[in-house]
């Protein structure tokens, strides 16, 4: 039989915070529970923001905590052409299209919208507008001549083209810390025409996701409500390649004194400034409800 794998994807972008290790922790407990596998990955696909002194941190926070985990660690940077060759299958079905759009101009073009309109435009479930689809009909001419000219552009998924491949109705399995499952049903179009491919790096967050874990044979993907709404995206990422789906879980956040999520885009207290406090690794273990 084969044993569960879970697994903890931190970005090296920042110090880990307690949220990240309360999900760490939970991944490991869950993983010891079921009899499983416990799995680091470093997802490093952000070239412009990640380093390497962060991936060295999160490594002896982690281990600063009493975790351990299978060797080697999957580095999202050193597997482009894993979703490289992902996207490449998207790309041959007809599913994706160049976007040469930047941020201000999307901007520029919904406010015009939302004008003319007099309604407001809708928006995905982080809170970004979605796409107008501006880039969506130009010609294959045209799109190939302004790549040729080295311009540069994301790719993004066909929406309209997924949906007539796949209509639906789409769903995942979430579990329980407990071992329960139910069928939690998804709405990937929601989402709009999400970018898959991202300007500056051949892949994005939620393509390298699903390749990711399919590839490391990961069956019970543990991560914080706030990604929970990406799962929808996911499975429909899944079912258009052709992967597998692992079960989900999507735990409770930790928040700070304020009642706000901890971020690290937010300088929320980072677990080494807390063990400089003279905190220690079964305060934290305790505080968090992981007594060793």
């Amino acid at each position: 039989m084969t044993k569960p794998v879970f697994r903890f994807a931190p970005s090296p972008n920042g110090r880990l915070h307690l949220g990240h290790a309360y999900s760490a922790l939970l991944n490991d407990a869950l993983a010891r529970r079921f009899g499983g596998r416990f799995l680091l990955r470093i997802e490093d696909i952000d070239i412009t923001r990640c380093r390497p002194e962060y991936e060295s941190a999160i490594l002896e926070d982690l281990a600063w905590l009493g975790l351990d985990w299978e060797k080697p660690v999957r580095r999202q940077s050193e597997h482009f052409s894993d979703y490289r060759s992902a996207f490449e299958r998207l790309k041959g079905r007809g599913l994706v299209y160049p976007c040469f759009c930047s941020r201000k101009h999307i901007a520029e073009r919904i406010e015009a919208i939302e004008a003319e309109s007099g309604e407001g435009w809708p928006r995905d479930p982080d809170g970004a507008p979605l796409y107008p689809g501006t880039c969506k009909n130009l010609s294959p001419d045209e799109a190939a001549r302004r790549i040729g000219s080295g311009e540069a552009h994301a790719w993004r998924l066909d929406s309209d083209a997924a949906r007539s491949r796949l209509p639906g109705p789409h769903g995942f399995t979430r579990f329980t810390p407990d071992g329960a499952t139910n069928t939690v049903e998804a709405d990937p179009w929601r989402w709009g025409d999400a970018v898959i491919v991202r300007k500056d790096v051949p892949t994005s967050y939620h393509l390298a996701v699903v390749v990711d874990d399919a590839l490391q044979g990961v069956t019970h993907v543990v991560r914080g409500q706030d990604l929970e709404a990406a799962t929808d995206l996911h499975v429909l990422l899944q079912k258009l390649l052709g992967l597998g789906a692992p079960l989900y879980h999507h735990h409770g956040l930790i928040l700070d004194s304020g009642g706000d999520k901890l971020a690290k885009s937010r300088k929320s207290e980072a677990l080494f400034e807390l063990r400089a406090r003279g905190g220690t690794a079964a305060e934290i273990r305790q505080r968090l409800g992981f007594a060793f």
